[in-house]
């Protein structure tokens, strides 16, 4: 009976947690859009309100709206006339006190390991944490710049090694380069690995121990 039981529970329990994750994504846009919606009928006429709050109360529509209008700015802000807005806003928000230092900072930060260009969250790597003789997987975000860079000396990579089985918690870590094993596994491999604490393994031939690692340091 407990062997059925926890069949049963390996079965449904993946499934469980992927619609729970889904229903908690609608139900976030859904009440984005409810709000916006809110705001909307405040200066819209009567009769144009009311028919927005109908259009609120049904489900996954917020879901849908969302998909769409960040297609359509998406669309608007790749051509010329949309770079010269998005310049303008962000000259705008740059301005106002306390806002420009968040919005600063999450452009900054999104823009690097967003954009297709950029390097931060390409590539998982081995490295002794946290003391020589153990190991865990990082990921390389770039390279420590400006004054950081100078006191360091030696070339440097930085690095973020997240938690398990939360990996959005983690650490922050400078290492040198020569200290880092590079590693044939993919991202999303590297990230099972972790949140499962080691139980999903990489394929064999993608992934190796320190013993087995490359001896070439990364880059």
């Amino acid at each position: 009976m407990k062997k059925y039981l926890i069949a049963g529970l390996l079965t449904w329990l993946p499934l469980a947690i992927t619609v729970w994750v889904l229903l908690w994504v609608q139900g976030l846009l859904d009440g984005v859009f409810r709000m916006l919606l809110k705001v909307a009928g405040v200066v819209l006429p009567a009769g144009a309100a009311e028919g927005l709050s109908q259009l609120g109360a049904w489900p996954g529509v917020g879901v849908l709206v969302m998909l769409v209008l960040m297609l359509a700015t998406g669309m608007f802000v790749t051509n010329i006339f949309g770079q010269w807005w998005l310049r303008q806003w962000d000259a705008l928000m740059s301005r106002i006190p306390i806002v420009k230092s968040i919005y600063s900072s999450v452009k900054q930060v999104s823009d690097t390991l967003f954009s297709s260009n950029g390097n931060a969250f390409r590539e998982a790597v081995l490295v002794p944490y946290p003391h020589a003789g153990s190991w865990t997987i990082a990921f390389v975000t770039g390279k420590p710049g400006g004054e950081v860079a100078s006191q360091l000396g030696e070339e440097h990579v930085s690095l973020y090694v997240p938690t398990t089985p939360n990996p959005t918690s983690g650490f922050f870590l400078m290492m040198p380069r020569s200290s880092v094993r590079p590693l044939q596994m993919s991202v999303d491999e590297a990230l099972k690995y972790i949140i499962s604490m080691g139980v999903v393994t990489p394929p064999a031939g993608h992934a190796h121990g320190p013993e087995e690692a490359d001896p070439n340091p990364v880059g």
